[in-house]
């Protein structure tokens, strides 16, 4: 399983390079699935694992011109105190068993992992509608501030809360709020993940002990995967890619949601 493991968290980073996305949705379900990380610990893992690939990923962007710093500050500030919020303060206080309903326990890592889900089907929505053809001219570049500013703050909620990068929900947002193209906006949400995951990271520090070994090991493979996937990203259409790995994210947020309610 540890192999397996080790394979999905390439195809982590593989992901992240060819659509900006996505492969943060995948992290908690290998953490928890193949390595056997407990779900709320795992969310945490995800957040430093996402942050530290989307940062190397974004070098590259930036050199060619695809980052934009201003719409990065407006959508990252409001996103990074709502994600060290939700780690440090909101997370450790939900209760470890919330209800049950008949045969269905509710248990904070369940929780957790139903959550998790429900952002999985999400996701594969926005993968597939935006699987067509994005307009890439450019235009006229203007800010809506206020709605920026309050999906940054949603975006860092639900990654503090599940330990999603939120690529599927910052891509859309910037294109329809910030006008940016979609390469610029890929580019630029790289740069909003990394900076609220790993910041979000630390307000885990003191609440998890962590197995940096394990950490490390998959961060690497990820990043090396991140490489892999800016290199394929060069000769396979990302809209296509996008598309395909939305049906995919689809069936695996349908079978967790069955798992964990029904198959215990």
């Amino acid at each position: 399983m540890e192999i397996l493991g080790y394979i999905a968290s390439v195809i982590i980073g593989i992901s992240l390079g060819l659509i900006g996305g996505g492969g943060s949705i995948l992290t908690v379900p290998v953490l928890v699935y193949l390595f056997g990380v407990d779900p709320v610990l795992a969310t945490a893992y995800s957040l430093f694992i996402v942050g530290a690939t989307s940062l190397v990923g974004v070098f590259p962007k930036y050199r060619h011109g695809l980052v934009n710093l201003r719409t990065a500050a407006i959508f990252g500030i409001p996103s990074i105190a709502a994600v060290f919020i939700t780690r440090k303060f909101i997370v450790p206080e939900i209760p470890q068993h919330i209800f049950h309903i008949g045969q269905i326990e509710l248990t904070k890592p369940v929780l957790i992992m139903v959550l998790f889900a429900a952002l999985m089907v999400a996701a594969s929505y926005s993968m597939i509608k935006n699987g067509e053809q994005e307009n890439e001219e450019p235009v006229k570049r203007r800010f809506n501030f206020p709605m920026i500013m309050l999906e940054g703050t949603v975006v860092g909620l639900l990654t503090g809360l599940v330990g999603a990068g939120g690529g599927f929900l910052i891509i859309p947002a910037l294109v329809l709020f910030s006008k940016l193209p979609m390469k610029m906006a890929v580019g630029t949400s790289l740069l909003v993940i990394a900076a609220k995951s790993l910041i979000g990271f630390t307000g885990d520090l003191t609440h998890y002990k962590m197995d940096w070994k394990l950490l490390l090991i998959v961060t690497g493979t990820a990043i090396a995967g991140i490489f892999i996937g800016n290199a394929i990203n060069k000769k396979v259409p990302g809209e296509r890619l996008r598309k395909w790995f939305g049906w995919f994210v689809l069936v695996m947020g349908i079978y967790i949601f069955v798992r964990e309610l029904f198959v215990k």
